[in-house]
């Protein structure tokens, strides 16, 4: 297994070959991705030609998976296309067509367009997630990351003791507004009950690196005593702030990639591509997270 850098960002993305996710891998191994991950936030692996069961064994090396359920998305269970060990963050109903334009899961999976932490919404928040390419769009469809570390790193004193015991409000609810899709309306009381706002520090540290990150999602919808109009624009600049190019890794991607990301220090987003028309079939499978932050 190699693994190498980009020259002008050295600590942030790591391209990983000589590996074959299909097989086995010993403890050797999974240590040195795990430290790759700690390390470098983002890791590439191409030209993975991996199935369901490939995948799920393979996260597993890194802690429990997050099942995909009711919490995170609106799909019900008769209407899923993949099991709830795979989060599936493609545009494809359960009859592999594309949804239609004004589809509540469409619109609601539109989310993903805006800068975001997976998970960032749950009382233990997501660990790593690993997304697969089974197919890709032919335009679009990028996917950007940003690197929270050095987002932290770069801002001024002022800013960053003002930050240091923000606590945020975070719930799919909240993102979800940005897009005009008004949850509390589209679900039933029942149902609004799985996506009640989480507490989460604004400002976290990786135990295992010492640094701290900027934890940032655009599911933020309330700064703790703060107002929401006053919170939201306070947010919108952070994430302007911590999406500039100088902190930005931009996936293009190509099929079979499998593609490893820390929710604890970045944030990502997908870009847009002709969802109405292409098929974007895309699986994730998301690593609990290993501590409560509040």
């Amino acid at each position: 297994m190699k693994i190498e850098t980009r020259d002008a960002f050295p600590d942030f993305v790591g391209f990983v070959s000589n590996i074959d996710l299909r097989q086995k891998l010993d403890s050797k191994q999974i240590e040195e991705i795990d430290l790759s991950i700690n390390k470098y936030s983002v890791i590439v692996f191409k030209d993975q030609d991996i199935n369901d069961e490939d995948q799920v064994r393979f996260t597993k090396y890194f802690g429990n998976i997050e099942a995909s359920g009711k919490t995170s998305n609106i799909t019900k269970a008769k209407d899923r296309r993949l099991s709830t060990d795979l989060a599936d963050v493609s545009n494809l109903d359960k009859n592999n067509k594309p949804f239609n334009q004004n589809d509540p899961r469409r619109i609601f999976n539109l989310g993903n367009r805006l800068w975001h932490t997976d998970s960032s919404f749950k009382v233990i928040p997501a660990k790593y997630s690993l997304l697969s390419a089974r197919n890709i769009s032919e335009q679009g469809g990028n996917t950007e990351f940003a690197d929270m570390r050095s987002a932290y790193d770069n801002l001024d004193e002022l800013t960053q003791n003002k930050i240091q015991d923000m606590v945020c409000e975070h719930s799919l609810i909240y993102s979800r507004q940005r897009l005009g899709f008004d949850m509390v309306k589209e679900l039933s009381s029942e149902e609004i009950k799985n996506f009640t706002p989480v507490e989460q520090p604004l400002v976290r540290i990786n135990n295992i690196t010492g640094r701290k990150v900027i934890f940032l999602s655009s599911h933020i919808g309330k700064i703790r005593d703060w107002i929401r109009p006053d919170s939201m624009c306070f947010i919108d600049d952070l994430i302007e702030y911590a999406t500039q190019i100088k902190f930005k890794y931009i996936h293009k991607w190509s099929q079979n990639d499998l593609v490893i990301w820390d929710n604890r220090q970045t944030m990502h987003r997908v870009r847009a591509f002709d969802d109405l028309k292409e098929k974007r079939d895309m699986r994730r499978t998301t690593v609990l997270g290993e501590e409560r932050l509040m």
